[in-house]
């Protein structure tokens, strides 16, 4: 149940906070947050990582939907295995960013990014994340250590 609760916190946080830079944030515009060391921007993702695919709305929902739906099943089987703490963590951290970003391709067909580090390297600088997109990294980081501590 702990898990749900997981998945369910940062799916409902990244949906406030992505709604709250919709109505708050021009697009396109950037302000300074933290003390600098990140940049408040609303754009609008149309692809997957880096925009890519965005001709392709549909597919890119599609994928999204077929992928979150096999990290379900992965999910409900994990809670019959005794021992599987840290995966069952990991994938409760991932199915929360990857239900957000996918509920966005579904109903807005955009994912809402808005963080954007401000450092030297522009290319780096100019990618716009989500918590979302952190939770989706920390999880599948969190189940491939499940996977090395198993072994």
């Amino acid at each position: 149940m702990v898990y749900v609760l997981v998945a369910a916190g940062i799916f409902i946080a990244d949906l406030m906070i992505k709604n709250r830079i919709e109505k708050t944030e021009k697009q396109g515009g950037s302000r300074r947050i933290f003390g600098g060391r990140l940049l408040l921007r609303r754009h609008h993702n149309k692809g997957f990582i880096l925009n890519k695919g965005s001709g392709r709305q549909w597919l890119v929902a599609a994928c999204s939907l077929v992928l979150v739906l096999l990290c379900t099943v992965c999910f409900i089987v994990s809670l019959g295995n005794r021992g599987s703490a840290l995966l069952r963590t990991g994938l409760a951290v991932l199915l929360g960013g990857a239900y957000n970003n996918t509920y966005d391709r579904l109903k807005r067909r955009y994912v809402v990014d808005y963080i954007s580090f401000p450092v030297k390297w522009k290319r780096f600088s100019d990618i716009v994340f989500n918590l979302s997109d952190f939770c989706i990294a920390a999880g599948a980081f969190l189940c491939c250590l499940a996977e090395i501590v198993k072994m």
